[in-house]
């Protein structure tokens, strides 16, 4: 399994997001890779991906894809990304 985190220029957000991403998956137990990257490579770096981890300033770089794209509102919020995570991998 893939999961993408995004940002502006894949250092700042998405370097959050990918590590509370690695805590959610260890919390619920499963495995994957976590890549951060920015938006001008998002449709390279996530043309293989499940998922895509990215708030709402950033949803119209990532185009069409079959990934599940979940929207983060609080990036800080471990909980909120835990359980949207938990969703779509359900």
């Amino acid at each position: 399994m893939k999961i993408v985190t995004i940002c502006g220029a894949g250092i700042g957000t998405s370097a959050i997001l990918k590590v509370s991403a690695e805590r959610a998956l260890s919390t619920l137990g499963l495995e994957a890779e976590v890549l951060a990257t920015n938006v001008s490579r998002v449709r390279e770096d996530a043309e293989d991906a499940q998922v895509i981890l990215t708030t709402a300033e950033h949803l119209g770089a990532i185009g069409d894809t079959y990934a599940d794209v979940i929207v983060i509102q609080n990036i800080l919020d471990q909980d909120e990304l835990t359980s949207k995570l938990e969703t779509a991998l359900a």
